[in-house]
């Protein structure tokens, strides 16, 4: 049996149910589902056949990006689709390779919806249609060497406001001083600007700031040795008396609570990706124990077989619905970061179980990238823990359910 055996649209398989086992992408509208098969085989074409390559060598496909931009896909709801949709293209995503829905997530999700929400007029005139196209990229530059989730109390990376003719600390100064590190910074190899956050050294408030990848002082590596996500390109940061202009401030964005409209898009949107690493698990499992033959008869004969498959669809069926749901309650305005919370959490744990069956019904081949399943395997202790873990995105509920805070 050869890897490429495994697609999930090869035979036997195309003619049985998919994993959206009660049809909930049936709520898109028509052009919608036609923008969606598009991305399919964009996916199908470009990415499912070189991907776990990719992730093997660890290098990022940047040729891949100009096609990727013609699908018109920077996000979606900007461009008026549906919330639901938008949730779904990083789903579909994320079912071919985690690494790339990574990367349209951080740019897009993050830096492209920064500058339309807390850009200036010139500031998206200067950077919007270049980021929405990738001819340039982004990055999100949050996370601290010492600071994940109380990184909005700790955070140590510093900005102070001068006098670009005299170099001393001036608040009407017309440039920042940037000092501090930030790690695991996504696209922070190769992106072109990092939107980067600092505490204002004046004031104690948190700052914004649009900074050019190759500015003087900024220096950034790559983080090496991981066993997920290998195709994107985390980063170490470092800021030595970076200079940026004040033109380059974000003026929308005044405290640390601003950042938290775009922290509960971007944890949506990894919730969805927890869909989709099910989704990806089901389709290779079920692939799988159709064509591998044990004892003389396919493993999708065994009882015990149908049953982690069941478990593993019925994973993926209530992440879905949950989720359909959170994209209802976006459509509305309405969607707060405890619900929201809730559905990373609770998605990323159902997550955790199916790629573990669905592992586990591979067997000794689902050790081994060459059959999918250990590169789902593996990619899902990311989505588990990053964009809050699921014990932090866990105490948010319970604060909302009890009115007591257990995070200090």
């Amino acid at each position: 049996m050869t890897a490429e055996r495994l697609s999930p649209d090869a035979s036997p398989v195309e003619s049985l149910p998919t994993a959206d086992f009660f049809q909930f992408e049936s709520l898109l509208n028509p052009a919608e589902q036609a923008k969606l098969n598009q991305l399919r085989e964009f996916l199908a074409e470009e990415i499912a056949p070189y991907a776990t390559q990719w992730w093997n060598d660890a290098e990022f496909p940047a040729h891949i990006l100009p096609k990727l931009a013609e699908l018109q896909l920077s996000t979606p709801a900007q461009r008026g689709y549906s919330h639901l949709f938008a949730g779904l293209v990083i789903a579909e995503m994320t079912r071919v390779d985690t690494s790339i829905a990574t990367f349209f997530l951080v740019h897009h999700d993050l830096f492209v919806e920064a500058l339309y929400g807390f850009g200036s007029e010139e500031q998206r005139a200067r950077l919007l249609l270049d980021a929405a196209n990738l001819r340039t990229t982004g990055a999100f530059a949050l996370t601290e060497p010492q600071h994940g989730s109380d990184v909005a109390g700790g955070m140590e990376t510093r900005a102070r406001r001068i006098s670009s003719v005299t170099g001393e600390a001036d608040e009407g100064g017309d440039s920042w001083v940037l000092n501090g590190a930030k790690r695991w910074i996504g696209n922070g190899t190769f992106c072109d600007y990092l939107l980067v956050w600092a505490r204002d050294e004046s004031n104690g408030a948190v700052r914004g700031f649009i900074v050019d990848a190759t500015l003087p002082g900024l220096t950034r590596s790559r983080i090496e040795n991981k066993i997920a996500l290998r195709t994107v390109q985390n980063a170490d940061i470092v800021f030595q008396n970076v200079m940026v202009a004040e033109a380059d401030r974000f003026s929308g964005i005044g405290s640390f609570e601003d950042t938290k409209e775009l922290l509960r898009g971007s944890r949506i949107m990894v919730a969805w990706q927890a869909v989709g690493q099910q989704l990806a698990a089901f389709d290779v499992a079920r692939q799988y124990a159709l064509e591998r033959e044990q004892f003389g008869r396919p493993l999708a004969k065994f009882q015990l077989i149908q049953q982690q498959l069941v478990t593993m669809l019925g994973n993926a069926v209530a992440s879905l619905g949950m989720m359909v749901r959170i994209a209802q309650l976006q459509e509305e305005g309405s969607a707060d970061m405890a619900q929201v919370a809730l559905a990373k959490s609770y998605t990323s744990a159902r997550m955790r179980e199916t790629v573990a069956l669905g592992r586990s019904i591979l067997g000794g081949n689902g050790i081994v990238t060459d059959y999918r399943m250990a590169k789902i395997f593996a990619d899902a202790e990311a989505i588990y823990t990053y964009e809050g873990s699921f014990e932090i995105n866990s105490l948010i509920v319970g604060r909302a359910v009890t009115g007591v805070s257990a995070i200090a």
